[in-house]
């Protein structure tokens, strides 16, 4: 279990983020068509997780927003943003915002993301909804960075995560 903040005050989430050099766990996540996507989906790409409460909140669309500018510039890799919205809610951001570079994935139907990533609130106003977090993967599905901001309505280290990819 990790605890970190909202607005100062403390909240736990369901574990820890998986250990950098280890295989990156499984996911099984609805894209915005309602389909189902999975870590073998991107198998032999490196891949940016951008983890986050909500896209109806103004740091979490700030970080799709940057993910996205950044991911034009990347080859081989795909971002992934991954909250419990619903894929309706991710969809209409997105194209409310002209956001083609990065891929939208909900948690919401089996939450094993939110668990086998150890993301998932389990105390406070936030519960259930997953913390913000970022976890790069390399091709090789090996985890080579992590981060989960501790307070979280601060947005993730950007320049880590991205200097993290490039090094992989």
């Amino acid at each position: 279990m990790a605890t970190v903040t909202l607005h100062g005050d403390s909240i736990q989430t369901s574990g820890s983020l998986p250990k950098t050099n280890s295989k990156a766990p499984d996911f099984s996540l609805t894209n915005t068509d309602l389909g189902t996507n999975t870590l073998a989906d991107y198998k032999g790409q490196k891949l940016v997780l951008n983890i986050f409460p909500s896209v109806d909140t103004g740091t979490c669309a700030a970080s799709v927003r940057q993910f996205n500018q950044e991911a034009s510039e990347l080859d081989n890799t795909k971002v992934l943003c991954i909250s419990r919205d619903l894929p309706f809610a991710l969809a209409r951001f997105c194209a409310a915002e002209g956001l083609d570079n990065v891929v939208s994935l909900s948690d919401f139907k089996d939450r094993s993301f939110g668990k086998n990533y150890g993301v998932a609130f389990t105390s406070g106003p936030l519960e259930t909804l997953l913390s913000r977090s970022v976890v790069v993967i390399d091709e090789k599905g090996q985890v080579v960075y992590t981060e989960q901001v501790q307070e979280t309505v601060d947005e993730p280290n950007y320049k880590a995560a991205l200097e993290a990819l490039m090094d992989a």
